[in-house]
C-alpha cells in the first residue's frame, strides 16, 4: 500500500516511487552540468553508487600547516586524508590508472589529492595530467587544493581540460583561520597567524572565481571543528556560493589522538554525527550540499567507501599483462550500461511523480515525524550487504516530503570469523553505537545475536527488503511504521511527547 503525502507545494503528492530522493541533488541543475557529473562520484550522490575513483599519490609537498593534518607514508590501516602507502613518480602514476581502469572499468574518476597539495607539486601533478590526458582520454581528470597556489594554476589546468576542482575552505575570516593554519609558505617565505590566514583566504576566493569565470565545476571542501569554524560555516557555505561554487562539502573533523595531529593531541574534539547533519542542513539552504564523502586516502582505489589499494601496489601492477584498448571497449560498454540504467531510473520517478493518487488512499500527514534508517549496501543502490560484513551503514532519512541522504557511518566488520578475545562482541557494540539516532536498520540478512542486541538499543532489524532499490525500501519501512503505529511507538517519538 502507498500513502500519499498531504501538505506538499504544487504537484501533487508523494510515494515510495522516491519524490524527494538523493536524485534532487542535480535535478535543478542546467543540463550541461548534469552531464559533466552524472559518472563523478564524488560529485554526484548517486552516481556513487555505481561509479569508482582513485587518487594517485604523485604531491608529497604542501604549502600550508593545518591543525587537522599529518600526513602520513606506508600506513595502509588508516582511511583519512593526506594518508599513503606509495609515493608515485608520474609515470607509475600513469601505469597504475591504466591497471586500475583495466581491472575496475565502473572507475571513471582519476583524483591528485595529495598527500600534500598537488599545486605546490606543479611539475609532477601537470606531467602526470599530460600523459593521463593522452593516454586515458575517458577518464575524468581532477584535482583538490588547498588554493593558495590555486590563482597561477588556473590556466594550466583549464588547458589539460580538467573540469573539476575541489578546494578546502575552513574559514572566510582571517582570524579564524588562524586557529586552523599555523601558517603558510608564501613568495619563499613563511607567514604566521592571521596574515598568513588573510592570504590563504584571498587566494582561495581569487582561484574560485577564475575557475568558475572559466566554466570549471568547484566543490569546496569545509572541516567542521566544533568550537572553532561550525557556526561559521553557514557564512562560508553563503559566500562560495554566491562566488559560483556548485557543490559544498562539509566534513567531520578526524581528530584521534593516535593521528598525532595538533588537534588530535590537544583533545579537540570530533562533531557528533546530529551536529554534522544539522549544519550540513543549515548550510543546506544556500548550496547544493554533498553528503556522501568518505575522506578519502590520497591513494584511494574503488567504489566510495571501499578501498582495493592494495590489489595495486606497483610490485603487483608490474606483473599485470594488459590489453588497454580491449579493456577501453569494455569500459565503453559498461558506462553506457550505467548511464542507461540511471536514465530510466529518473524516467520512472518522473513519471510516477506525475501521477495522481487515488483519493480513497491513506495518507501522510505533512507533520508526520522523519525517521532515520541505517542501510548496508554493497553498492548499485541496493539493499544487499549482510548486517556483519557492513564496513559502514549508509543513513538516510524518510519524511513526508521523501526520502534523502544523510550520511554514512563507519563501523568494524562484525562477521571476521573466530571472536578473540571478545572482538566480534567490541564490534557489534561499536556497530550499535555507531547507529545512534536510527530506528531501523536494513539489510539482507542478520543473525540471531546482532538482531537482538539491535532490538535491545531501540532499533529495529529489517530484512524484507533485501535486493530492492535503497530508497523505495525505506520509504515501505516508513510507511509500515505509519500504517502499523508503530512510529508513535517508538522510544524516539515517546520522548518527544513526553
Amino acid at each position: 500500500m502507498e500513502l500519499e503525502v498531504i501538505g506538499q507545494e504544487s504537484g501533487g503528492g508523494c510515494s515510495s516511487s522516491g519524490c524527494g530522493s538523493t536524485d534532487d541533488q542535480l535535478s535543478h541543475l542546467p543540463q550541461d552540468i548534469v552531464d559533466k557529473v552524472q559518472n563523478h562520484p564524488c560529485y554526484s550522490e548517486e552516481a556513487h553508487h555505481y561509479f569508482a575513483r582513485m587518487h594517485v599519490a604523485v604531491a608529497p609537498a604542501c604549502n600550508i600547516q593545518c591543525h587537522y593534518c599529518n600526513r602520513k607514508y606506508d600506513c595502509s590501516n588508516e582511511s583519512r586524508p593526506g594518508v599513503v602507502s606509495e609515493l608515485l613518480t608520474p609515470e607509475q602514476a600513469v601505469m597504475k590508472v591504466r591497471a586500475v581502469a583495466a581491472n575496475i572499468p565502473q572507475m571513471t574518476v582519476l583524483g591528485i589529492a595529495g598527500p600534500g597539495d598537488p599545486l605546490a607539486n606543479p611539475e609532477r601533478t601537470f606531467s602526470t595530467f599530460r600523459m593521463l590526458s593522452e593516454q586515458t582520454p575517458d577518464i575524468k581528470l581532477c584535482v583538490s587544493t588547498n588554493g593558495l597556489a590555486l590563482p597561477e594554476s588556473v590556466e594550466e589546468l583549464a588547458k589539460h581540460n580538467i573540469d573539476h576542482v575541489t578546494i578546502t575552505i575552513n574559514t572566510v575570516d582571517p582570524e579564524i583561520g588562524a586557529k586552523i593554519y599555523p601558517w603558510i609558505y608564501w613568495n619563499n617565505r613563511r607567514i604566521r597567524g592571521v596574515k598568513g590566514a588573510k592570504i590563504l583566504i584571498e587566494q582561495q576566493q581569487k582561484g574560485l572565481e577564475m575557475l568558475t569565470e572559466r566554466g570549471i565545476l568547484v566543490k569546496v571542501n569545509s572541516v567542521m571543528i566544533p568550537g572553532v569554524n561550525d557556526d561559521h560555516l553557514k557564512e562560508v557555505s553563503r559566500i562560495v556560493k554566491q562566488k559560483g561554487a556548485f557543490l559544498h562539502n562539509v566534513m567531520p573533523l578526524i581528530a584521534e589522538a593516535e593521528h598525532g595531529t595538533f588537534y588530535g593531541v590537544m583533545g579537540q574534539r570530533s562533531p557528533e554525527p546530529e551536529e554534522l547533519q544539522n549544519l550540513q542542513d543549515a548550510c543546506s539552504g544556500d548550496m547544493n550540499m554533498m553528503r556522501h564523502c568518505r575522506q578519502c586516502r590520497a591513494d584511494a582505489v574503488g567504489l566510495l567507501g571501499e578501498d582495493r589499494g592494495e590489489e595495486f601496489t606497483m610490485d603487483k601492477i608490474e606483473e599485470m599483462e594488459i590489453d588497454y584498448e580491449a579493456a577501453m571497449q569494455k569500459r565503453a560498454v559498461i558506462h553506457q550500461g550505467i548511464i542507461e540504467e540511471l536514465n530510466e531510473k529518473h524516467q520512472k520517478r518522473t513519471q510516477i511523480a506525475g501521477m495522481s493518487i487515488p483519493s480513497n488512499e491513506p495518507i501522510i500527514p505533512a507533520d508526520t515525524r522523519p525517521v532515520l534508517m541505517a542501510v548496508a549496501t554493497a553498492g548499485g543502490g541496493i539493499v544487499n550487504q549482510h548486517f556483519g560484513h557492513a564496513t559502514e551503514f549508509l543513513v538516510y532519512e524518510a519524511s513526508p516530503n521523501g526520502v534523502r541522504f544523510i550520511s554514512h557511518r563507519k563501523v568494524d566488520q562484525y562477521c571476521i570469523g573466530n571472536d578473540t578475545c571478545g572482538e566480534k562482541e567490541s564490534a557489534l557494540d561499536g556497530s550499535i553505537r555507531a547507529l545512534k539516532g536510527c530506528e531501523a536498520v536494513l539489510c539482507s540478512k542478520i543473525g540471531f545475536e546482532p538482531w537482538g542486541m539491535l532490538e535491545d538499543a531501540g532499533i529495529v532489524p529489517n530484512g524484507e527488503h533485501a535486493m530492492e532499490p535503497i530508497e523505495e525500501a525505506v520509504m515501505a519501512v516508513y510507511e509500515e511504521m505509519i500504517t502499523t503505529g508503530k512510529i508513535d511507538e517508538h522510544p524516539v517519538a515517546m520522548k518527544a511527547q513526553a
